[in-house]
């Protein structure tokens, strides 16, 4: 029988528990994978901490690749013994697992189980974000919070590789040191310096064409302020706790301002769409504009013990657990 984390309460890491679970056949339309590496990212705390709610008890986790071990009725997308991964799909903390097969993703060859871990949730998000929900072009300035983070470091290589002005928020010199290697040109370490006034000293006053924030609560208001008029605020993260709502006064008051709140499930939402966003994915990792960074790895009986790393901001790049 396999294991999986599963939670029975929200709250902190402790609610992680490592049990056995009881999987059927794969039903109509569905998939049975057995699962080599999985990632782990913000939103798994999202889940855990009753943020974003789930039916409990609720096996967490949002991305991971594996070997499809067999398929239900109907599924024509994979076949058994296809290496394929996934992301936004709940359910990725398990050694094995049932899933829609329309949401998995063959692999290329050239990719490795690893990096597609890293890469599939954090670089689909890095997709949407520069391709669609922006399509930046050359010229333009951006500005990314949690520039050394895991979808900061793949969105900084590909802002860059696509001629963007990139500035970036760190909090650490040591970060600042990684973003830059990655991209940043322009990082900025919150902890002694103003990142308002220096996107407006790096712009020239002018401000960016589009603000990234994953942090939420704590870079809001700066973020706005760091905006051109008629610019966009991309908010699609709450690292730092959930945004207080707001009145449609401050976007106009502060240059006709657009804001979304996007998500990656709306927009792979289509399996076109989905395998799309992943091509293009897979085209920069396996050109080298973009390089994953797995920077941690822990069991994945151990979830835990990530969990706290991540909350604590003693991450960088991508972590991944190994079931």
């Amino acid at each position: 029988m396999p294991n999986a984390i599963r939670i029975h309460s929200t709250g902190g890491p402790d609610v992680l528990c490592w049990e056995e679970i009881v999987l059927g056949r794969p039903g109509p339309g569905e998939a049975r994978i057995g699962q080599t590496a999985v990632g782990l990212n913000f939103i798994d705390v999202y889940h855990r901490s009753g943020l974003y709610s789930l039916p409990l008890p609720a096996v967490i986790g949002s991305e991971a690749v594996g070997i499809v071990e067999e398929v239900g009725a109907g599924v024509t997308d994979v076949r058994p013994g296809d290496r394929v991964a996934y992301a936004g799909v709940v359910g990725a903390y398990a050694q094995a697992r049932l899933i829609a097969a329309d949401r998995l993703v063959p692999l290329p060859a050239g990719i490795d189980d690893m990096t597609a871990a890293a890469a599939m949730l954090k670089g689909m998000t890095a997709q949407y974000l520069l391709r669609r929900t922006c399509r930046v072009e050359p010229g333009d300035a951006v500005l990314i919070h949690a520039a050394a983070g895991g979808v900061g470091l793949i969105a900084c290589q590909w802002a860059a590789h696509l001629g963007a002005t990139v500035i970036g928020t760190v909090s650490t010199d040591a970060k600042a040191a990684l973003a830059r290697a990655h991209g940043c040109e322009h990082p900025i370490v919150t902890g002694r310096e103003d990142f308002v006034a220096r996107v407006k000293e790096i712009t020239g006053g002018r401000g960016v064409r589009v603000a990234y924030d994953s942090v939420g609560k704590d870079t809001w208001d700066g973020s706005l302020d760091c905006i051109r008029p008629l610019g966009l605020m991309v908010s699609y993260g709450n690292s730092s706790g959930p945004v207080p709502p707001i009145s449609p006064l401050v976007l106009s008051a502060k240059g006709s301002l657009f804001l979304t709140r996007p998500t990656l499930m709306a927009y792979t939402a289509r399996r076109e769409d989905l395998l799309a966003t992943a091509a293009e994915l897979f085209e920069v990792i396996e050109s080298g504009a973009v390089r994953i960074e797995v920077t941690r790895t822990h069991p994945l009986a151990e979830a835990a013990a990530a969990h706290r790393d991540l909350e604590a901001r003693r991450t960088t790049g991508s972590t991944v657990l190994i079931p």
